[in-house]
């Protein structure tokens, strides 16, 4: 059976998940088996495995720092939240329906087996499980029912190292505070502490350093820099939605609606020299942009009524009427379309206008599609020429199925890696572009199409334009998320914090 340690957080965004990734590659380097595990995440970023089963896109990220294949058993609970006292609940990659947050908290305990089954599984396969907790240890109000923080690390009896966020502040505050709010078998089980997310001179944080460690008889096993590592968010709470951005020599928008989900999908875009990626909230920093992303969301009708009130779907439209590249990937492609329908409920119900830029209708369905496709674009015309036959690799995640019109022509080709199916899916219309699969710009050859196609359309040379290889990228990112761990924690004492566990209790 593998050892296992634990990365909690004193709150939400502490760098949980990064940590994780960074200790799954460093272990790995080392010559382990390792596999990430998060009994349950709530996250709108989800991914498909090669099974057809959905689940948390950090613990993809994990997995992929690991040198593994992303695996269900990694996250046996995902909630997707589809409005602020609600979720959908997923289980072992399948839906189990949607439950109000007082509904799940009641039943929660009753998914108990499904955890330990995945953990367990995962643990006969490994040498060590790095285990990623959720918010924090401390919430009072919930410590008695968990099964995400100190509860998970009890059944797993997995040592636990404790994360604190100094970029916010307070974080001596947050790590003694938290460790005090504990019952005393839970402190017990804190072997580390670490500061993350530092910026400056070392040697004027080490009395506090040594105050802590004091005050809370646990040692700090490092002190983690603020690190700029380009590997994929969990969550909205990721920074790349307040990061400043200038608009460059080619700009694009993605529209954060409310319930945005699966943002992850333009990353390889950022990663283009000469490329600027925005995330607008507001009407008033459209501005300009040469292109304008419809991103994926839990609520496709909710937020297409939140584009409405906010002013921002009038200027999406005069974006579109004046030639701008629109492009929707799964729900953003929904809301392009004429109408919307939910005969089933499976949102608010009923139907409504759709934006009208796409000559097509969707009907949401009681089943949610789930797999992995391959494909490519088909013989688009006009604008979106640059793209025509290039291949891609994504996945599908949607409750909804869309309909073409008089006028409208399939964008892609797509074929389902498990069932072989083929079929033609998405829409084109004129500079109007959308597609159900996420994913879709991950290979190179597509995220410079479209560049291409926004350069032919505004006349200026983007042949000297350098893509990335995603994938290749994203392992550079891993080494060095490893190598800067390596320098700013103390891996000794991680490793023996590893081999020594949890001491049982007596009976």
């Amino acid at each position: 059976m593998a050892k296992a340690i634990m990365v909690q957080g004193t709150m939400s965004n502490a760098g949980k998940s990064l940590l994780a990734a960074g200790l799954c590659r460093i272990f790995k380097q080392d010559g382990y088996r390792v596999a990430p595990f998060k009994s349950q995440n709530m996250a709108l970023n989800s991914f498909i495995t090669k099974e057809g089963l959905e689940m948390g896109r950090a613990q993809v990220m994990q997995a992929e720092a690991a040198g593994i294949e992303p695996s269900v058993l990694m996250n046996p609970i995902l909630l997707k939240p589809t409005n602020d006292v609600g979720s959908q609940v997923i289980v072992n990659g399948e839906v189990l329906g949607t439950m109000s947050a007082r509904d799940y908290f009641a039943y929660k305990k009753k998914l108990v087996p499904d955890i330990m089954k995945a953990f367990d599984a995962l643990a006969a396969e490994n040498d060590i499980i790095v285990i990623e907790g959720a918010g924090s240890p401390a919430e009072i109000n919930l410590k008695k029912e968990d099964i995400v923080n100190m509860g998970m690390a009890k059944m797993a009896k997995a040592p636990v190292l404790l994360v604190g966020d100094i970029d916010r502040g307070g974080v001596f505050a947050q790590l003694y505070g938290t460790v005090e709010l504990l019952e005393e078998d839970e402190r017990k089980m804190i072997k580390g502490l670490i500061i993350n997310k530092f910026r400056g001179d070392k040697t004027i944080l080490d009395p506090g350093v040594e105050m802590l460690e004091s005050k809370c008889r646990i040692p700090v096993v490092g002190v983690a820099p603020y690190l700029n590592i380009q590997v994929e968010d969990e969550d909205s709470l990721t920074e790349r939605f307040d990061r400043p951005q200038e608009v460059g020599m080619i700009d694009m928008a993605v529209i954060r609606v409310p319930r945005i989900s699966n943002f992850t999908d333009f990353n390889p875009l950022e990663s283009i020299p000469g490329v600027s990626l925005r995330y607008v909230q507001h009407p008033s920093d459209l501005k300009n942009p040469d292109v304008i992303f419809l991103p994926g969301t839990k609520n496709t009708m909710d937020d297409l009524k939140w584009l409405r009130e906010s002013g921002m779907e009038a200027l999406i439209l005069k974006a579109a009427a004046s030639g701008t590249l629109i492009f929707g990937v799964c729900g953003g492609y929904q809301m392009l379309g004429e109408t919307l329908s939910d005969p089933h409920g499976v949102e608010a119900g009923g139907s409504m206008r759709g934006m009208g830029l796409l000559p097509m209708d969707t009907v949401f369905a009681e089943k949610k599609t789930r797999t992995q496709v391959t494909g490519r674009f088909l013989s688009l015309e006009g604008d979106y020429a640059p793209l025509k036959d290039v291949e891609f690799t994504g996945y599908e995640i949607h409750m909804g199925e869309s309909t073409w019109k008089e006028g409208a022509s399939a964008s892609t080709f797509t074929k389902d890696t498990v069932t072989g199916n083929e079929k033609r899916e998405g829409t084109f219309y004129h500079n109007i572009c959308g597609t159900y699969v996420h994913g879709i710009f991950d290979k190179e050859e597509v995220a410079l199409g479209l560049v291409k196609a926004v350069g032919d359309k505004k006349g200026i040379d983007v042949s000297e334009m350098e893509g990335v290889d995603f994938a290749a990228f994203k392992e550079t990112q891993y080494d060095i998320l490893a190598a800067e761990l390596r320098k700013h924690l103390d891996m000794k004492k991680i490793y023996e914090i590893l081999d020594e566990g949890i001491e049982e209790e007596k009976a």
